[in-house]
């Protein structure tokens, strides 16, 4: 099995709605099909990289070359693990735990998005939820990142709700302007003051020394 020469495929996170996982190729297809149909309102762009401004073929081709890059690039000190959440046995979107020196500074980063019909249930907030507590119960990280635009209420409103605190600006140039981000951190006390979302997480033992712990 593949999850023998590479444990990350056995980790799964549950919510109450969700189960997220590191796609198999079945599953990153429907990932990459998700991303082709929209993810987001064209008349905005809530990324720093403008990789939805492209056609929908390339769109989904940039879905996959994403997940590979991570998978072969990966190191203890260097990851990005990027998992699909799966609601009523159907992708609806993909959220992202990453870190740099982990094993060090304690600290990740997230990033997620959804397919547009699936925008307004609720799963953002799950699946920020699921990878918190991989980070923070799992793995023992003391902090977590996360930026958007300021345009970006849903986004920021996850944040929110669960818990972080604004942490300055950056600028950016997207299609040709600048434009300025809110950074955002939660450390361990205000992510155990804001956990309200059950999660449970599995086959986290064998991945340990992956993620540099």
């Amino acid at each position: 099995m593949i999850a023998d020469q590479w444990p990350l495929f056995g980790l799964v996170l549950r919510t109450p709605r969700l189960e997220l996982r590191l796609p198999d190729l079945e599953r990153l297809a429907e990932l990459a099909e998700l991303a082709k149909g929209g993810v987001h309102d064209p008349a905005v762009q809530p990324f720093v990289a403008e990789w939805t401004d492209a056609t929908p073929e390339r769109v989904a081709a940039s879905v996959l070359q994403w997940s590979w890059n991570n998978w072969a690039r990966w190191q203890p000190e260097s990851w990005s693990l990027g998992l699909v959440a799966i609601a009523g046995g159907r992708v609806v979107g993909t959220q992202s735990v990453e870190a740099n020196r982990f094993a060090g500074l304690r600290e990740v980063g997230t990033g997620s998005w959804l397919g547009r019909a699936e925008h307004g249930r609720g799963y953002g907030t799950e699946m920020r939820a699921a990878v918190l507590e991989l980070a923070f119960t799992g793995l023992g990280a003391q902090f977590a990142t996360s930026e958007a635009f300021e345009d970006n209420h849903a986004s920021y409103g996850v944040s929110r709700k669960l818990g972080y605190a604004d942490d300055g600006i950056s600028r950016h140039v997207v299609r040709g302007a600048p434009l300025v981000s809110r950074r955002l951190r939660l450390d361990r006390a205000g992510w155990e003051k804001a956990r309200t979302i059950p999660v449970t997480i599995e086959g986290l033992d064998g991945c340990m020394g992956m993620f540099g712990v």
